[in-house]
């Protein structure tokens, strides 16, 4: 079950990032700002955290309450969600003077700049074991996003 699930959210990250990236590439030239697109993607979001919500509640059984520190938690996460994807749009939109960048950079740079963070995070706050081989490959993680915007000129094509 664990396998199915995480091939579950590996593709729907996917098509979150492929999906913010053609909605950017939709966006009007007299568009001065993307926070609709943002919102209705957090729309998307709710809908379908609702429906599964709504499933669980008919399914029974199941505890509901969480603890103040996971909610707050969750808050938290969710804020940040919330910049990345406003962020996203920008990025994506080109709007307020912001040359768009193709998916086939940003993407592997904020999905594999999330891995070297994750590994820092977790080594030095949550003291987790960092091994030898997970230190190479976070430094050759690094070396590939350097490689990646070699050459890149910043006008959406490389």
């Amino acid at each position: 079950m664990a396998i199915f699930l995480l091939t579950v959210v590996t593709l729907a990250y996917a098509g979150y990032n492929l999906f913010v990236k053609v909605s950017g590439e939709h966006m009007p030239k007299e568009a001065t700002t993307t926070v609709l697109a943002t919102y209705c993607l957090q729309m998307g979001a709710m809908v379908s955290t609702t429906v599964f919500l709504i499933f669980l509640t008919i399914q029974g059984g199941h505890t509901m309450r969480l603890s103040s520190a996971a909610y707050g938690y969750a808050l938290i996460g969710g804020l940040c969600i919330g910049i990345a994807e406003v962020c996203y749009f920008y990025i994506f939109g080109g709007i307020g003077n912001i040359k768009p960048l193709p998916a086939n950079l940003v993407i592997p740079t904020v999905v594999t700049g999330t891995i070297v963070i994750t590994l820092i995070v977790s080594f030095f706050i949550f003291k987790e074991r960092l091994t030898l081989l997970q230190l190479f490959g976070a430094v050759m993680i690094v070396g590939g996003i350097m490689v990646m915007f070699m050459g890149h000129r910043g006008t959406g094509h490389a």
